[in-house]
């Protein structure tokens, strides 16, 4: 195999897995969020 065979499986094999991360689209969260968050009251009238 030449170095630009090797270079294109390569890109090949990036670009299914950055479209099979696209498509699951991260469905679920790696860990639940737990920690609240203290929102300021608003300022406007």
């Amino acid at each position: 195999m030449s170095r630009r065979q090797i270079a294109i499986w390569i890109t090949a094999l990036l670009v299914v897995i950055l479209g099979y991360a696209w498509i699951d689209g991260g469905e679920q969260p790696l860990r639940p969020i737990t920690q609240t968050v203290d929102v300021p009251a608003s300022t406007a009238p």
